[in-house]
């Protein structure tokens, strides 16, 4: 059987658990300093616990790769120089590198590790891969802008390098994440390419003439405005079978800043793909298209992976990511207090008001299956109608997982179809 990894973003430690937990064979993680993604809040991953979150990574039998694919400056290499040994010490499976300076510098202080170059770098052609190979790395992060037709031929030319792509996921309206919009509409305070995105391609515009100041014209009928720089998601979910033909050797999901729920959901559905792809390859994927539905997206598209890209790969009307099914709740540990005094329920942070009698699915790593909400109680014991967003909350259900560590419930069906 073809050996196909799975890689999952983790943008903070919980994530990263999660991520694993729900089917990731590996996990793309950054700090802050060097890395395209910002995070704001969890557990975030830092130069103080980047070795934790190697270590727990490993503990969960997953690979993790570091990233440190920012367009490095001068004082960004003087910084990079005094950290060399805190990522030493860390030791990752593998670091994730745009730049050629760092790069170098990587390759010569820590020449054990393996480098994966980034898809920042354009990558995309055989000559490219060859030149990448030839200078030490181990793995090439593919352009999205290439057609499966085109990776097919990569992997003929180049078979003995291992060759990653994008197969899910938000997607810039750049060329291969190389975008200025943010630096210039900011002034320079947030800048794409460090890891700062204020994400202008999903502001609704309109246009002013020159001559009449003030007077904003509608550049469609959208009373909204028109959201004309902002692509749809990408989602490759059907193109599997091809893909692994084509021979690609790692599957990536981006959004290190999308919520637990996301990389749990989108992870547990590639994992179930990829396998049933492994076992038979004209398999339907159509079930798995729907699955992923109901997380947050802009609508999706193949992308250029289809050598078909055009307008309908664009979302016109929104900017923000609708799902398909709301994110509920998750299950938190309870203590044996908990478990004496409430027997039958369980103790839950509530992301999306959920009401008594709420039909809703529950998901684990091992399950998915529809339950309803048969009773809801506070930490007094006292009986409610309802659990309010962020509430911590006492909930029985009519069928109960066998294992709710990692358990997360949300609403039933697709209610927004893309």
């Amino acid at each position: 059987m073809q050996d196909v990894e799975l890689l999952m973003p983790a943008g903070n430690l919980e994530k990263l658990e999660y991520a694993v937990r729900y089917g990731a064979d590996a996990v793309y993680l950054g700090v802050v300093d060097f890395s395209l993604r910002a995070m704001r809040k969890g557990s975030l991953i830092t130069m103080d616990n980047l070795k934790e979150a190697v270590d727990l990574a490993h503990s969960l039998g997953a690979k993790a790769y570091v990233t440190i694919n920012i367009f490095a400056f001068n004082n960004d290499i003087r910084l990079l120089e005094t950290s060399l040994e805190r990522f030493k010490e860390a030791n990752p499976d593998a670091f994730i590198i745009s730049d050629y300076g760092i790069f170098n510098l990587i390759k010569r202080n820590i020449p054990n590790i393996p480098i994966h170059v980034s898809t920042q770098t354009n990558t995309l052609n055989y000559e490219s891969v060859k030149f990448w190979r030839d200078l030490g790395a181990s793995r090439v992060i593919l352009a999205r802008e290439l057609p499966i037709n085109d990776i097919a031929e990569i992997r003929k030319q180049v078979p003995d390098i291992e060759l990653e792509c994008f197969i899910h996921g938000a997607q810039c309206v750049s060329f291969s994440g190389r975008c200025l919009l943010s630096d210039y509409f900011s002034k320079g305070e947030r800048k794409a390419n460090h890891g700062n995105c204020s994400q202008p391609c999903r502001w609704s515009y309109k246009l002013v003439e020159e001559t009449r100041p003030g007077e904003y014209l509608e550049i469609n009928q959208d009373m909204r405005g028109s959201h004309i720089l902002s692509p749809k998601d990408l989602c490759l979910v059907k193109q599997l079978p091809q893909l692994i033909d084509a021979g690609v050797d790692s599957f990536k999901v981006e959004g290190r800043t999308k919520s637990l729920y996301y990389v749990s959901a989108v992870a547990k559905t590639y994992r179930q793909a990829i396998d049933e792809v492994l076992q038979n390859p004209s398999s339907d994927m159509d079930k798995y298209f729907k699955e992923l539905q109901k997380v947050g997206n802009r609508g999706y598209t193949t992308g250029f992976a289809l050598g078909d890209n055009n307008g309908e790969s664009y979302s016109y009307d929104i900017s923000k990511g609708l799902a398909g099914a709301d994110f509920l709740c998750e299950f938190q540990r309870v203590s044996e207090y908990d478990l004496n005094s409430f027997e039958g329920y369980y103790l839950v942070k509530i992301k999306n008001k959920m009401l008594l009698g709420d039909e809703v699915e529950i998901i684990t790593p091992e399950e998915q299956f529809v339950a309803v909400v048969e009773g809801i109680k506070n930490k007094d014991g006292e009986d409610l109608s309802l659990g309010n967003t962020n509430d911590d909350v006492y909930v029985k259900f009519s069928h109960s997982p066998k294992n709710p560590k990692y358990a997360l419930v949300r609403t039933v069906g697709i209610k927004n179809p893309v």
